[in-house]
């Protein structure tokens, strides 16, 4: 797979804004409410489905080799993190939505919202699958499944549901901008 320079600095630009979002939480139990979700988001919406997987690999990468730019740290230790899920679901969910985003783009905003819950969908699965299993059997902590969608999905679903709102909103409007900038490359900005 060959990049453009333009390709690797966008990727390069998401990796770094969702590391950032890291560093914006709210704690709360088992899984923290950060800003890495709204960059997700920006990354499948804006770029194409190739872009914005690599951009989120590449911020997996970049925090598993020991960078800590992860919400509690980082390197390879890192998996056994019950939050771990979420990051790999990061790179799922920025394929899907930005997968779903090329089928429903004209849609307007409905159609980045609807997008955006596809990858919020992958996310709180793989989250939620990876939680359960890393505290039941690493950390020996009895945590039923219903817990571990209480904690890893419900409790954060008001939050990324308006971060999916916002991304939906702006995302769009953005996307517009600079396609009349840019026409040439309609597929990234």
């Amino acid at each position: 797979m060959r990049l453009s320079v333009k390709e690797m600095v966008l990727v390069s630009m998401f990796a770094a804004l969702t590391a950032v979002g890291a560093f914006i939480k709210i704690p709360i139990p088992y899984v923290p409410f950060t800003l890495q979700f709204l960059f997700v988001l920006f990354a499948g919406l804006l770029l194409d489905k190739r872009l914005a997987f690599l951009s989120q690999v590449t911020y997996l990468a970049l925090g598993l080799a020991g960078l800590p730019i992860f919400a509690q740290g980082g390197g390879p230790a890192y998996v056994l993190q019950p939050t771990f899920g979420y990051l790999v679901g990061f790179a799922l969910g920025a394929y899907v939505i930005g997968a779903v985003v090329e089928r429903v783009r004209e849609k307007g905003v409905l159609g980045y919202f609807l997008a955006s819950m596809a990858g919020l969908v992958v996310v709180y699965v793989l989250g939620v699958i990876h939680l359960y299993i890393i505290l039941n059997y690493v950390v020996q902590k009895p945590f039923t499944l219903a817990q571990a969608v209480w904690f890893g999905a419900i409790v954060c679903a008001p939050g990324d549901l308006f971060l999916s709102l916002v991304a939906s909103l702006v995302g769009g409007r953005v996307y517009k901008t600079l396609q009349s900038v840019n026409p040439v490359h309609r597929e990234v900005f």
